[in-house]
């Protein structure tokens, strides 16, 4: 496994979550990271994203709630999220590389999903 989410579980509207995601040292040490989320009946969207030199990138929605940032010291990136709302509801998937052309940065190496539920 290359990437490993964990942090997500259920919270109350106006709370707060970390997501975790660990990653092979390789993928890490080379790779932008990103994290995605899918809501039930919507498309995967991407959230936040890290280069590897540290540059962070946020959709319009994460904006000023939600911080991504990266340990070096155990290749893992993680997603801070503040202000919860019952819409920040989806699974989050991390994400790591950088394919040219795409709308929003993506890779191709993908985790598997951790659940956030949020209740009003």
């Amino acid at each position: 496994v290359q990437l490993q989410a964990s942090g997500g579980g259920l919270v109350q509207s106006g709370g707060s979550l970390r997501l975790s995601c660990a990653a092979s040292k390789t993928i890490f040490d080379t790779n932008a990271m990103h994290w995605y989320r899918q809501a039930p009946g919507k498309q995967r969207e991407f959230v936040a994203s890290i280069s590897s030199g540290g540059s962070t990138f946020y959709a319009e929605s994460a904006e000023g709630r939600f911080s991504i940032y990266r340990d070096n010291a155990k290749n893992t990136v993680c997603l801070q999220m503040n202000s919860l709302k019952p819409e920040d509801t989806a699974v989050y998937y991390c994400n790591a590389g950088l394919i040219d052309g795409s709308a929003f940065p993506v890779g191709p190496f993908w985790g598997q999903g951790t659940q956030v539920t949020v209740s009003s």
